[in-house]
């Protein structure tokens, strides 16, 4: 009796050891802060991709790559630790038992529960597969393919009730290739082979390889954000005092207006004339001749001046020239190590985190290229945006900049067009500005050129017009799961059907053809908001 006993507790260990094993914490160690790696190999970009994460090499060359919204790595410390630790994180995988089989296609409108797949040769992915957590924030899935690993143009991995990108694996024992317009989920880890992720495709997760190239192609990719939830808070904002009253200032040097600008906040020179303004157009005090006010503001911007400049860089973008250009920034404290320009389209995305503060510092002279822009995602704000300026500021014609410039020792020049959301001041240096519009930086929560928050709104597209991704943000994050996204083009055919399963989603929409889409925000079968997008591939 005692031996058949023991025969049946034994059974019963042995059925439920792969649920314990699946549901194991996977640590990745310092790899879960890489969104690309190689152990052995090179990594390369080709193209403009937009990577939030670290990326390097511990053995192999680095190319192709611009600015990135993380930390470039090169056989150092660091990328020594993150082989060590990665290898650890692949044997602990592999090591997992197997609780479910799967045939080597995945996907073509299947849903998978949690478990640990075991594929035993090549794999494809076609289509779409669903990964459904059964509202378990912490489901683990972990597909371990014998194999090579790829997918067909356009597939994608979806994430279903409360399923978490950094809870999804992939261990490869072969090539990985994700074909263009693949949109992937989850950590792929290639054991001794490249990967390739090609045009269009996009990646919540990480692309890291044991022993192989790794190589992107204008691509969307980003380490997940753990829970759905903001983690990223910046550094802390400076106190502006009476800064916080002004618009356009300078401690010394002339201070002049052309044409018809449209200003809300203080203007004036604490040593100089203030010429050319209407009181008209200015919600705020012009400032002429200088008084205790300019003098107050003069002492508190070498305060916040200082307070800035003093903060630890947490990210140098390498390549100040080439700022903008779709780059997605988080909330953190970047440094530009030189003159800075300004093209195309800067992204700022709070990730969901209203109370998030971005602090960008140019040790040089700032410009913008003429339509320039500063857009604002996922709950950003732009009184939480700071740039510290060494030197020259000149904003040209029609750009639209976010939050507050503190320029030091160098002269302003804002040109026709420009709207700012947020102040200019400098230490010392004339300003000339001509036909602006100036913003008071709470004015605009998120999503500049959309639908903005402070409307009567459920939630924000941003940005609009777009190319390769949108921003969807709920205004209020009790509302997950209560709405469902619709997008036509303008022939009435539905082009994405989507439910808003998160507070802040990113939606890849580089399939989409360039022109006018319409969308709908569908409620217990009712249009509760509608409105267009504009799609510009």
């Amino acid at each position: 009796m005692k031996i058949k006993l023991l025969l049946t507790l034994t059974a019963a260990f042995l059925f439920l050891m792969p649920n314990a094993n699946f549901g194991q914490d996977i640590n990745l160690g310092t790899a879960a802060d890489f969104v690309l790696f190689t152990t052995v190999g090179a990594v390369g970009n080709t193209g403009s991709s937009q990577l939030t994460g670290n990326v390097g090499s511990n053995s192999g060359s680095s190319t192709g790559f611009g600015n990135v919204n993380g930390i470039m790595h090169s056989s150092n410390v660091a990328t020594a630790k993150c082989a060590s630790d990665l290898q650890l994180a692949y044997n602990q995988l592999k090591s997992t038992v197997s609780n479910l089989s799967h045939a080597p296609l995945l996907g073509n409108g299947t849903t998978l529960v949690p478990g640990v797949y075991a594929i035993a040769g090549n794999s494809t992915l076609d289509l779409d597969l669903a990964l459904d957590a059964k509202n378990d924030p912490n489901a683990v899935f972990i597909f371990k393919i014998g194999g090579t690993f790829s997918t067909n143009v356009n597939s994608s991995v979806k994430l279903i009730n409360g399923t978490q990108a950094s809870n999804v694996f992939w261990i490869v024992e072969g090539l990985v290739s994700l074909a263009s317009g693949t949109s992937m989920k989850g950590t792929v880890i290639a054991n001794n082979a490249a990967i390739s992720i090609n045009s269009g495709s996009s990646l919540e997760g990480r692309a890291l390889a044991i022993s192989g190239a790794v190589n992107v192609t204008k691509v969307l990719a980003y380490t997940p954000i753990v829970g759905g939830s903001p983690f990223l808070t910046g550094p802390t904002a400076p106190t502006l005092a009476t800064i916080a009253n002004y618009a356009l200032f300078t401690a010394q040097g002339t201070m002049t207006n052309s044409g018809v600008s449209t200003i809300k906040g203080d203007v004036g020179s604490n040593l100089g004339l203030t010429t050319g303004f209407n009181a008209l157009t200015v919600t705020g005090v012009i400032h002429a001749p200088a008084d205790g006010s300019t003098a107050s503001c003069a002492a508190d911007l070498l305060n916040v001046y200082s307070s800035l400049n003093l903060l630890a860089s947490d990210i140098e973008l390498l390549y100040p020239a080439q700022l903008g250009n779709k780059l997605v920034l988080t909330p953190h404290t970047y440094v530009l190590k030189g003159s800075t320009v300004l093209s195309d389209t800067l992204y700022l995305n709070a990730q969901g985190n209203a109370d998030a503060v971005f602090v960008i510092q140019v040790t040089g002279a700032f410009a913008t290229g003429t339509h320039a822009k500063v857009l604002l995602i996922n709950g950003a704000q732009a009184k939480n945006v700071y740039w510290k300026v060494d030197g020259a500021v000149s904003l040209n014609d029609y750009s639209v900049i976010c939050g507050t410039i503190i320029c030091n020792n160098g002269a302003v020049q804002i040109n026709t067009g420009v709207t700012l959301y947020g102040r200019v001041l400098t230490t010392n240096g004339s300003f000339a500005c001509s036909a602006i519009t100036v913003h008071n930086p709470t004015d605009v929560i998120s999503g500049i050129g959309s639908v903005n928050a402070e409307n009567n709104n459920v939630l924000v597209i941003a940005p609009n017009p777009f190319k390769s991704f949108v921003s969807v943000t709920l205004n209020d994050a009790s509302k997950t799961n209560n709405y469902r996204l619709r997008i036509f083009d303008t022939m009435g055919k539905e082009v994405i059907n989507t439910p808003v399963s998160q507070q802040s989603t990113i939606l890849k929409t580089a399939d989409l053809h360039s022109g006018i889409y319409f969308y709908q925000i569908i409620e217990n079968n009712k249009t509760i908001q509608s409105g267009k997008l504009i799609s510009q591939q």
